[in-house]
């Protein structure tokens, strides 16, 4: 047959497969010399042209594994495909699957935890080699609930033993940050609301960075948080244009969607710019509000750790060390009046205390159901035990008369009956 190789003895294309023995064999047709006796870990096609078959394509591999182990192991090199991971990744990916699997726990779990299953240890593989790849995207590809992914995935870690180290802010911005469509001018997109790339991923990183340091990040998701700097950053280049512009429409204009807690996290970063807008002089007397402090960020991100240190920190020392101070007018009584008015406050009043810089968990604790008091079915005709009987005996009568009682009790129950 041409197309199969030569012989190597005669030289003839005439090379037939002979199928008599278990192992296929490849013969010239010729002079009876036998080409190939075959790959034990395979039957492919491809060994009659004289190529090797990797291990993971063979029959070898799929007569010790299951279908649905099959299915899995499939599922696993197909989305590292989809997500253009290197081949390393894969092989990683695919030995934790097969770990997983070895417990029977997970052989015997429901064909929609095994489906998110392929998606967790693609993911612990991404996040053990630093690879920007979020928990939403691999349940938007595998059209899986986060919830359901998420305790998945904890229990995988823990089942395996492995460490997963954080996912990295700045890579994750980064990555998240490229699918904005807001960088090139579009049909979809006025002139006036594109921005450049750099600038606004530099101004991005930096606001995140301050979210973090002001425990607006710890035990949440980071996308809405980026989601909320993003926007902020984008709306501070040109303030003028984009200030009329909402979170939603920006997102939409992004073609991004819009997480919901965005909104949240978008009103506690305003209010630590406002925090910190307080402690620069020149802009304590424009009296800013949530969405004219969006205009000076790029001032309040370049002194970003000092007035941090004052706004939260210093504060109270502060106010408390200010109230100590003598006045410096004298004793009069319209000395003091100017001294209040100077501060904004009407006379006898004290500054508040500024708010310590605390988790929002802690600021803003959730509401515990209490449990309802137990009902009482207590009606006062119970039995009283003897032990107890003490403690409701007070005066010394009531003592002389219960051991006349108890005495003329034993009395009764030791005379013997009558005949």
């Amino acid at each position: 047959m041409p197309g199969r190789g030569r012989c190597p003895d005669c030289g003839s294309t005439e090379l037939v497969e002979d199928s008599h023995y278990s192992q296929s064999q490849l013969v010239c047709s010729d002079c009876g010399c036998v080409v190939t006796e075959g790959i034990l870990t395979t039957t492919f096609s491809d060994e009659g042209n004289l190529r090797e078959v990797t291990y993971s394509r063979s029959t070898g591999e799929n007569e010790q594994v299951s279908r649905s182990q099959q299915r899995g192991l499939r599922r696993v090199r197909d989305l590292c495909r989809v997500l253009q991971l290197p081949p390393t990744f894969e092989d990683t990916a695919v030995a934790y699957y097969q770990q997983a699997y070895r417990h029977s726990g997970i052989r015997a779990a429901r064909l929609q935890k095994k489906e998110v299953l392929v998606g967790c240890c693609v993911l612990i593989t991404c996040r053990q080699h630093n690879w920007p790849l979020t928990m939403g995207a691999i349940c938007t590809l595998l059209y899986a609930d986060l919830d359901v992914f998420s305790s998945i995935y904890m229990q995988i870690v823990k089942l395996l033993g492995l460490d997963v180290p954080s996912l990295c802010l700045a890579e994750l911005v980064k990555t998240y940050c490229s699918s904005f469509k807001l960088f090139q001018a579009s049909p979809s997109v006025p002139a006036k609301y594109v921005e450049d790339k750099e600038k606004m991923l530099s101004r991005t990183l930096q606001l995140v960075e301050l979210a973090n340091e002001t425990w607006l990040v710890t035990g949440r998701h980071p996308l809405p948080v980026i989601t909320a700097a993003t926007f902020l950053a984008w709306q501070s280049l040109q303030p003028a244009d984009r200030l009329s512009c909402s979170l939603a429409r920006f997102c939409k204009l992004a073609n991004v969607d819009l997480p919901y807690p965005a909104s949240s996290r978008l009103q506690e970063l305003l209010a630590v710019l406002l925090r910190m807008a307080e402690q620069l002089a020149w802009l304590r007397v424009l009296r800013l509000d949530r969405r004219s402090v969006v205009k000076h960020i790029g001032d309040l991100l370049q002194h970003r750790h000092s007035l941090l240190r004052l706004a939260f920190r210093d504060g109270t020392a502060e106010v408390g060390t200010r109230g100590k101070e003598p006045p410096v007018w004298g004793q009069g009584q319209r000395e003091g009046e100017v001294g209040n008015n100077s501060l904004g406050l009407p006379q006898g009043k004290r500054p508040a205390s500024p708010a310590l810089l605390l988790p929002p968990c802690m600021l803003k604790p959730p509401k515990r159901i209490c449990p309802a008091p137990p009902v009482s079915t207590v009606t006062g005709d119970e039995n009283i035990s003897d032990s107890e009987i003490e403690q409701y005996l007070r005066t010394p009568q009531e003592v002389r008369d219960f051991q006349r009682a108890q005495a003329a009790r034993q009395a009764a129950t030791s005379v013997p009956n009558p005949p």
